[in-house]
């Protein structure tokens, strides 16, 4: 007896109407100090998110790096360890980390520890000691990540795409270099901790099962005689793009080429946001994209390349990034371009578009659905002076965005002749591939 295969084709419900986004209801306070406060209600667990962050700008980078790494090794009256184990008493912990723009404090913890929590960032915030020993642990520790990311080519192709958009803007480094590192010592964390960690523009933001105004009581209570007489440094705004010929960055013997492409791109507030992001979409943003269905679905050049707008204080782009075989890294490119072009030039189909807009406001609504995911948003938001009532403009933004609107950002914003290119691989191999394209300079890795 044989089994039976169906093999009639089954049709896919139709997708739901969307639901209207409703961003939750925050509370919000302006300490004397100059902190802000948002409390966030979400009672999903008894959790509380923590996310603080404040405005740091450039300075030495590898004090910069060092000190994030740091500001949790002691203060006058806790270790690092007895940091630790106070925060795991009431079923929390906190990280620090730096990024362009900012110094973050990240943590989570029981709702019943918020206040021995805030209790003990504050001590932190106020008191960090730098202990000798912790630096010296943590440095080395630093050296070594920093080391093993530069022998690795995403973190060159990074590093070599930075300085060729950026040129003398700050932003163009944000690796610090094992030397540089290495010359640091507590007594430069400790002048630097003067300067650059207190209050003025800071934000503070906690969601989760709290009552907001209790949760802005108890940060005030906390942090309220928080104070520091140091300075924000303001970054300029970021260059234009200055398309030139293709930079190929020279590693031999590579077995696989880094394709990386900066196209401009706006900021969240701006008219073209909305349907930029949807044309990025189309493009490369997401699984079911045209660039993903050409070299990874249909060519098989590559695994997953992928294509996002980067948002950061002083200015906004968009990085294209694939890695494919060597030897189809000139096709690779080609088709690229092709992908490019064909939406900077053709508008879309309405069904495509209408997929596109379905994932991004599934996302959306995705990432307020856990107190992490609201908690990040939240900050990401407070960072470029928006609240979550914006989410909604926003929603309704990617919505109401039409075929036109899309095909208009995607010429203004994704013609291939806007971009940057930069190719990090095996020169030897890859040159004449390229060159067969487009003007190409080499240099070095």
């Amino acid at each position: 007896m044989t089994a039976t295969v169906d093999t009639a084709v089954r049709t896919l419900p139709p997708l739901g109407p969307n639901r209207r986004l409703k961003p939750p209801k925050q509370a919000e306070r302006r300490l004397p100090n100059g902190l802000t406060v948002i409390a966030v209600r979400r009672p999903a667990v008894p959790l509380v998110e923590l996310r603080l962050w404040m405005p740091f700008g450039r300075t030495h980078l590898a004090r910069g790096a060092l000190l994030s790494q740091t500001l949790l090794s002691g203060t006058p009256t806790m270790s690092s360890v007895q940091i630790a184990a106070e925060l795991q008493k009431v079923g929390g912990g906190l990280t620090a980390g730096l990024d362009p723009d900012r110094l973050m404090v990240t943590g989570a913890g029981l709702v019943t520890g918020l206040d021995r929590m805030l209790e003990i960032l504050a001590e932190v915030l106020t008191g960090a000691t730098y202990p000798n020993g912790e630096v010296a642990t943590e440095r080395d520790r630093l050296i070594d990540r920093v080391q093993v990311a530069q022998s690795q080519p995403a973190h060159l192709a990074r590093a070599a795409l930075l300085k060729r958009i950026y040129g003398r803007h700050p932003y163009a480094v944000q690796t610090p270099e094992p030397d540089q590192i290495r010359a640091v010592r507590p007594a430069a964390l400790r002048q630097l901790h003067a300067d650059r960690v207190h209050p003025a523009e800071a934000v503070l933001v906690l969601v989760g099962d709290v009552q907001p105004d209790r949760a802005l009581d108890a940060a005030e209570r906390a942090l309220g005689d928080w104070r520091g007489a140091g300075h924000r440094a303001d970054l300029p705004p970021t260059p234009p793009l200055e398309p030139g010929p293709l930079l190929l960055v020279d590693r031999p013997d590579s077995v696989q080429s880094s394709l990386r492409i900066a196209l401009p791109a706006v900021g969240r507030t701006h008219p073209d946001h909305a349907p930029l992001q949807l044309a990025n979409l189309l493009f490369g943003g997401y699984f079911s994209s045209r660039w993903v269905e050409n070299i990874r679905e249909d060519k098989g050049y590559t695994y997953g390349p992928h294509s996002l707008v980067e948002h950061s204080v002083a200015g906004s782009v968009l990085v294209a990034a694939a890695d494919v075989a060597t030897e189809v890294t000139g096709p690779a490119l080609l088709e690229t371009v092709y992908e490019l072009g064909r939406l900077a030039s053709v508008p879309p189909k309405a069904e495509e578009l209408e997929q596109a807009r379905q994932y991004a406001l599934g996302t959306l609504q995705l990432g307020m659905s856990t107190q992490a995911g609201l908690a990040s948003l939240t900050s990401a938001y407070a960072s470029n002076g928006l609240r979550l009532e914006f989410l909604a403009e926003y929603a309704a933004r990617l919505a109401g965005a039409t075929v036109e609107d899309v095909a208009e950002a995607a010429a203004r914003y994704l013609a291939p002749a806007r971009g940057v290119v930069l190719v990090l691989g095996d020169a030897a191999r890859i040159r004449g591939q390229l060159e067969a394209l487009t003007p190409v300079e080499t240099e070095p890795a």
